[in-house]
């Protein structure tokens, strides 16, 4: 088919289908709508919604077509009537196309509503096809509702949207809607080699499929890609001349430049990238394609064989197999979202270039990468001798480096409740005593010095991390007791955090009364530091901390202090009264109490009979 300059026409017009046998991968709507028309089921408002370039347009011109063709056949025009021709060529008196997006005022609507009572003039039906219908304003939409609920019987509706979402739905519940699907690829192919055959060219299948996976699923982006190659090739068309005229790589560049990353040679990576730019290929179209086979391996990792690939034809379907095994599903899933963000990044940076090549070494350095619940699975399935012998192997190498707390096992159910049950003969001797515990909590003191350190440590299963045991090693309960404020409330300052610490540093005294409670106080300048601490989140973590630190759940009590605040902001420390009585004087129940209940004798007090009773 020659056509001259003169009264050339676009071959997306003039290859477009003219009946609903011609309409390519919309069969469902095609079939129902000629059944309606078949059983006199016409409704009075259609809805056409779908991606742009796959038919919806040209159905509502055959389905107006298939209502006024006075020879239709089976619910099919003619397409060689007066009527036929006129609504093809879109000048028919009683086809009204609009357009919605340059018509979308509330007074073109109005017009529309005076119109419709008028009797058409040479048809059975008066049809209006409103293109763009969600472009339409709010008070257009709501002039149109009462007309579009009960039109005139001789009036149809029929509104074409790619966004069927603006449009409101009131107008949605009075239409009967179609979706329109993407074209499959393979249709994309077949109806170009039609066109090419048509207008006598030579076009290698190769060039089709690039022009088809261009066009993603538009016919009408294909016909005006193909269109363009028709006007600037001769006789023949390449893929070459393809990808020159999109901008893009060829499948064999692609799948070189990713063997090279996940080779890890990135030099030969940057190379072939920089080779890919100085041959023509556009850095956008170039980074989609990337993004693209990046896709298709994740598609092949993740075993959906028949899912099409996007970015190279389906003859590289083994070679990208092998590479999307090489590397893993996880791996992949990585790459992808690197790629992708550099992307979204391109598209408000002027140094696209350098993004791309960014994200291609990162490609690069990334390890072969396993999912957490494999890991955990194989580490089930492994034998425990084998697992804890590699586990143990640097914890008993670090532990001759520096010897791990170790904490014997008590001797009897008094000392495994803590405390041992005996009488105290004064404050000093208890701390004497305290002390001697710790000493041997920590273990320096129960083996000789020149004891090995690997005869004394607990069993491999039993050893804990030594990197985890270095950076966090919490003092035994022994450190917690009257006396040792000066030690542990520094250790307390530091692990708290800066918010909690620096309203804690306020405080200017510290106590430890008992075993389980703590005594914090404040000058009355600073209660506002004081409100700081005793708030819910600092509260909790101070407890935490306190309790971690002490071994065991300690009582944090805050006070006010009747002196004034230090200089420096010192802390003086509440020390026990080393004088304190705290002899039982050979009371039988004070002697059982502390057997049975593992105490100790904190304080020893005097209380006065009531009058009148004996002694």
């Amino acid at each position: 088919m020659e056509a001259s300059s003169a009264t050339y026409t676009v071959l997306a017009r003039r290859y477009r289908p003219q009946g609903f046998d011609e309409v390519i991968g919309q069969e469902h709507v095609a079939t129902s709508l000629r059944n309606a028309i078949l059983s006199g089921r016409v409704g009075h408002a259609y809805l056409f919604t779908g991606a742009r370039g796959v038919g919806k347009t040209s159905t509502a011109r055959i389905f107006a077509k298939a209502l006024n063709c006075p020879t239709a056949v089976d619910g099919t025009p003619c397409n060689h009537c007066e009527v036929c021709e006129s609504v093809a060529a879109g000048s028919d008196v009683d086809v009204h196309e609009i357009d919605g997006a340059s018509n979308n005022g509330v007074d073109n609507i109005r017009d529309l509503r005076a119109n419709v009572t008028v009797t058409s003039m040479r048809s059975k039906y008066k049809i209006y096809i409103i293109d763009e219908v969600h472009m339409l304003s709010k008070p257009a939409f709501n002039a149109l509702l009462k007309t579009l609920e009960e039109p005139p019987p001789n009036v149809k509706f029929i509104f074409c949207t790619t966004e069927p979402t603006k449009v409101p739905d009131t107008i949605l519940s009075r239409c009967q809607r179609f979706d329109f699907g993407t074209i499959a690829l393979v249709q994309i192919i077949e109806r170009l080699a039609d066109i090419a055959k048509s207008e006598n060219m030579e076009v290698e299948p190769a060039a089709l499929e690039l022009v088809a996976r261009r066009a993603a699923g538009s016919m009408r982006d294909s016909q005006s890609l193909f269109d363009q190659l028709l006007a600037s090739a001769d006789k023949r068309i390449t893929a070459a001349e393809v990808h020159r005229l999109l901008g893009t790589a060829s499948d064999e560049r692609l799948i070189e430049l990713f063997a090279s990353i996940i080779g890890r040679q990135r030099s030969q990576t940057l190379s072939l990238f920089g080779q890919a730019l100085a041959d023509g290929a556009q850095l956008g179209e170039f980074a989609d394609q990337i993004l693209n086979y990046l896709r298709d391996l994740m598609v092949l990792a993740a075993e959906a064989t028949n899912v099409p690939l996007l970015s190279v034809s389906e003859t590289n379907h083994s070679a990208l197999l092998k590479q999307a095994q090489a590397w893993g599903l996880n791996t992949i899933v990585a790459a992808l979202q690197i790629v992708s963000e550099a992307k979204l990044k391109m598209q408000r940076a002027t140094f696209g270039r350098a993004l791309v090549e960014l994200a291609l070494i990162r490609l690069t350095l990334l390890e072969q990468l396993q999912s957490l619940d494999a890991l955990l699975t194989e580490l089930a399935a492994a034998p425990k001798g084998r697992t804890l012998a590699v586990a143990s192997a640097p914890a008993a190498e670090s532990e001759k480096k520096k010897p791990e707390p170790v904490t014997p096992e008590p001797a009897d159910e008094s000392q495994r409740m803590g405390t041992p049950a005996r009488p105290v003969e004064d404050s000093d001797a208890v701390q004497e005593s305290d002390a001697a515990e710790a000493s041997a909590g920590t273990g320096k003191s129960a083996h000789p010095p020149d004891q090995p350190v690997a005869e004394i440590v607990p069993a491999p299963a039993l050893l804990p991390n030594p990197a985890v045991s270095e950076a966090v090693s919490p003092p035994s309960s022994g450190d917690f007791q009257p006396g040792s404020e000066s030690a542990f409330w520094p250790q307390v300052l530091s692990e708290v955090g800066d918010d909690v610490g620096n309203a804690l540093r306020k405080a200017n005294r510290i106590a430890i009364r008992g075993p389980n409670r703590l005594e914090v106080e404040f000058p009355k300048s600073y209660l506002f530091a004081k409100s700081l601490a005793e708030q819910s989140e600092a509260r909790q973590r101070l407890d935490s901390v306190v309790a971690r630190l002490a071994g065991r759940p300690v009582q944090v009590v805050f006070g006010i202090s009747d002196e004034p605040a230090q200089n420096g902001e010192s802390v003086q420390v509440s020390k026990p009264n080393r004088r304190m009585d705290t002899s039982t004087d050979g009371d039988p129940y004070v002697e059982k109490a502390i057997e049975l209940f593992s105490a100790k004798v904190m304080k020893k007090e005097s209380l006065a009979r009531p009058s009148g009773q004996e002694t």
